[in-house]
C-alpha cells in the first residue's frame, strides 16, 4: 500500500480533480510542467513486475472512489492495481464530506485489501440512511 497526498492524475477521467494525461504514454495532455510522469512510468512498470495487489491511496482532490484506472501502454488495465481516493471537506458544495475509509489487510485473501467507507453521523447533511 502506498499512501500520498497528491493526485498524481492517472487517466483522461476527471479533469476538475487531477491533470489529464494519456494513459498509454503518462503525459499530462496540458502541457505544464509535470512532477509525476516519471514517477508514474517507473511505478507502472514495479506494478505489472510485482503481481500481487497494490492499493495507491491518496486524499488531494478528496473525491471518494475506488477504482482501478491505471493502464500498461497497450491500454490494458493493470488489474492488481486500486486507487483508493479519501473523502474530504467539500463545503463549497454544501456538504460536510469529512469522513474516512476503513481498511482491512488479510493477507490469505486473493484481493488482500478490502474498503469500508465510514461515515461521521455529525457530518451528515444528505438525506440521512434507514
Amino acid at each position: 500500500m502506498f499512501i500520498s497526498q497528491a493526485d498524481p492524475g492517472w487517466d483522461l477521467t476527471d479533469g476538475t480533480r487531477a491533470p489529464l494525461r494519456d494513459p498509454k504514454t503518462l503525459v499530462q495532455t496540458d502541457g505544464q510542467p509535470d512532477g509525476f510522469k516519471d514517477f508514474l512510468l517507473a511505478f507502472r512498470d514495479e506494478a505489472i513486475a510485482f503481481r500481487k495487489p497494490i492499493a495507491y491511496v491518496y486524499g488531494d482532490s478528496h473525491y471518494y472512489r475506488i477504482d482501478k484506472p491505471f493502464l500498461d501502454a497497450q491500454g490494458r488495465r493493470i488489474e492488481n492495481f486500486t486507487r483508493v481516493e479519501t473523502f474530504g471537506d467539500n463545503a463549497a458544495n454544501g456538504t460536510n464530506d469529512v469522513n474516512w475509509v476503513k481498511v482491512t489487510v488479510n493477507p490469505r485473501s486473493r484481493e488482500v485489501f478490502s474498503y469500508q467507507p465510514q461515515i461521521v453521523p455529525g457530518n451528515r447533511v444528505a438525506v440521512p440512511s434507514p
